[in-house]
């Protein structure tokens, strides 16, 4: 059985999660991307306390293609280290899960 996941990126501008969506679903690395933001990021950088405005992407993909999508990812992704974190999907509707699954290469 083929292992879903949601991976989750933040960028600084909205342009920026357009353009890494568009590129994972033009690579068939992600089914849906979806999009959500202004939100608040407040993290440790450079042993300074910071506080960002962020677009955060939610993107569908498999386990087993996260090497290539991570790669896609950091190809257009502007900041130095990019958050890419996956969490497993346990439980699904399936007709959703089979949709997703045609949706992506491999």
């Amino acid at each position: 059985m083929r292992k879903f996941i949601q991976v989750f990126t933040t960028t600084e501008r909205k342009e920026d999660a357009e353009r890494i969506a568009q590129t994972l679903i033009e690579k068939n690395l992600a089914g849906c991307i979806q999009i959500t933001g202004p939100i608040t990021s407040i993290y440790r950088w450079k042993n300074k306390v910071e506080r960002a405005e962020e677009w955060l992407c939610i993107i569908k993909s498999r386990q087993d293609i996260f090497a290539d999508l991570e790669h896609a990812i950091r190809e257009v992704h502007p900041y130095e280290v990019p958050e890419i974190v996956a969490i497993p999907i346990t439980e699904g509707n399936t007709d959703y899960l089979s949709w997703l699954d045609e949706q992506l290469h491999g």
